[in-house]
């Protein structure tokens, strides 16, 4: 398909710029990196500077720590951020991925890592964010910790979070960045990103190539 480079650099640095707060507002925040690359026939942005993966030690859903790099070396990767109260595109995004993950052969199931890293640590403690994940799929690793560290890792992959906030009517509000991000067995680095309107079909035709590496 033929893409053209400049409108695709534009909404990519868009996406990585704008927050989502679950419920419907958006935000703007800086100091995430740039990215640009080219859509593809469905929803995936295959980056022109693949991003390094974060060296993130955080704890998962069992109390331990769990290094990011060493967990899911040579193995084919998508992260997301997001948090466990999210009333709409953190849970809808993760169950879009684990229904697409069941279209795929036993094989290749087991070989994808999903990993999820709240954006409200505070809240989301290991026991209530496994139980949360598990609803999902129970192979998912769900990630947390200090926010500081959390809140570095996502910006080097150009996106963005906030601490969570208390709004005027009481509810707790995260605000971050909605995409995906693919990180290819082959080199270890995250090479697709998805946002977030990426339907369940999309994840679907998509990810047995990133299984194996390959652009979508």
């Amino acid at each position: 398909m033929r893409t053209t480079r400049v409108t695709v650099a534009a909404l990519a640095a868009a996406a990585a710029l704008t927050l989502t707060a679950c419920g419907g507002e958006t935000a703007k925040s800086s100091s995430v990196k740039q990215i640009s690359g080219q859509a593809k026939a469905g929803a995936a942005t295959v980056l022109d500077r693949p991003f390094s993966k974060p060296d993130l030690v955080l704890t998962d859903t069992t109390g331990k720590p769990w290094n990011l790099r060493e967990q899911t070396k040579g193995k084919p990767t998508l992260i997301y951020f997001g948090y466990t109260n999210c009333p709409d595109v953190c849970p809808l995004t993760m169950s879009n991925i684990a229904v697409a993950k069941k279209a795929l052969p036993k094989a290749d199931q087991e070989k994808l890592q999903v990993v999820f890293v709240t954006t409200d640590p505070e809240r989301d403690t290991p026991d209530s964010l496994g139980a949360w994940l598990r609803s999902q799929d129970t192979a998912f690793t769900g990630l947390t910790g200090d926010f500081a560290t959390i809140q570095a890792a996502a910006r080097s992959l150009g996106i963005g979070i906030e601490a969570a906030k208390k709004e005027a009517n009481g509810d707790v509000v995260s605000m971050h960045g909605a995409q995906a991000i693919a990180f290819s067995p082959k080199t270890d680095e995250g090479y697709v990103l998805y946002g977030e309107s990426t339907s369940v079909d999309d994840y679907t035709k998509d990810l047995p190539k990133i299984v194996k590496g390959e652009n979508p």
